[in-house]
């Protein structure tokens, strides 16, 4: 067990993680940033083209910057620890000077339990993200991002004039279908069951694009292509049959699964399993721990908003350990 006691930890080596590690180390707190590795959801990327500040970067050079700017600031205060999973996080309470700690006095605060040792802080920073929900269907993990895409922010751009289907029936879906909507040629929504998930005037007004349909009761099945996808099938759920699509885009939307199961005993989750935060200051209803990113119930999750999220919450730690 690490017996250091930092003021700050930060879990998460994503853009909120980096973000808050920088802001960190330039605010001279004592922190410890633990992660596996610094690939986010857009590390799979072919080209990213809204980060603000570089117009075009695969997700591999997008990780590797994240890494190389995070570590320029690694020294006294910052301490970096890689291959590191969280599992849990417990309270830890006062205690008075003692034989059992060195004769000194701990501090109230957290131990993190990772995969790789215990470590103390008295604030926590949450910044662990979340993984897409993948689509079961035959092909869908050959054709992963060659043309079968789980970012239409990251990706849309590159389907101008094209036929482009969209997987899901949720809110998330209908708005990636809006979106491609401006420069698809068209778009046709993939929905397993008779009724949608999202809200009804947002169904109205999406299918009222006129490059926009959708098709019910329609399992996915198959991804179809060569070196690229060029078809999808999928089963008729009120008659079985197996009927194709010829398309050159396939976008996802079926749902977020949020990096967060070593933190539900320590903070508040909704139902979705996202941490539940003060869109203010990102404080979670735990105090002096924060959260930041996909993790959290934020309305909207793209990497410059989970790098904004990540400085707010850094502002507000600093208070809360220096003018508190």
């Amino acid at each position: 067990m690490n017996n250091d006691i930092y003021e700050l930890a930060i879990i998460g080596g994503g853009p909120a993680g980096v973000s808050a590690g920088v802001y960190a180390a330039r605010k001279k707190l004592k922190t410890v940033f633990l992660t596996f590795d610094f690939e986010s959801q857009s590390a799979v990327s072919e080209n990213i083209q809204n980060w603000i500040g570089t117009p075009s970067i695969s997700g591999a050079d997008f990780a590797k910057s994240l890494e190389n700017h995070l570590k320029t600031y690694a020294g006294e205060c910052l301490e970096i620890k890689t291959g590191v999973k969280a599992t849990d996080i417990k309270t830890r309470l006062p205690s008075p000077a003692g034989s059992e700690h060195g004769g000194q006095e701990t501090e109230a605060g957290f131990t993190i339990i990772t995969t790789e040792g215990e470590f103390n802080a008295k604030a926590v920073l949450i910044a662990t993200g979340s993984t897409r929900r993948k689509l079961e269907a035959k092909g869908a993990d050959v054709f992963e991002h060659k043309g079968l895409t789980y970012c239409a922010t990251c990706d849309g751009p590159l389907y101008g004039d094209a036929d482009v289907i969209v997987v899901g029936g949720g809110n998330a879906a209908f708005e990636t279908a809006a979106q491609l909507s401006a420069y698809a040629k068209s778009v046709t929504l993939i929905n397993r069951s008779e009724n949608f998930r999202a809200d009804a005037i947002t169904v109205e007004k999406v299918l009222a694009k006129p490059n926009v349909k959708a098709i019910k009761n329609a399992v996915p099945f198959e991804v179809k292509g060569d070196k690229f996808v060029n078809g999808f099938s999928y089963k008729d759920a009120i008659t079985g049959e197996i009927i194709d699509i010829p398309v050159t885009g396939i976008f996802i939307e079926i749902g977020l699964i949020p990096s967060t199961a070593f933190a539900k005993n320590i903070v508040e989750l909704n139902q979705s399993g996202q941490i539940i935060v003060d869109p203010r200051t990102q404080q979670t209803k735990t105090p002096m721990i924060w959260a930041a990113g996909d993790c959290t119930d934020g309305l909207y999750h793209q990497n410059n908003i989970s790098s904004g999220d990540a400085v707010k919450a850094l502002e507000d730690i600093y208070i809360h350990l220096h003018t508190k």
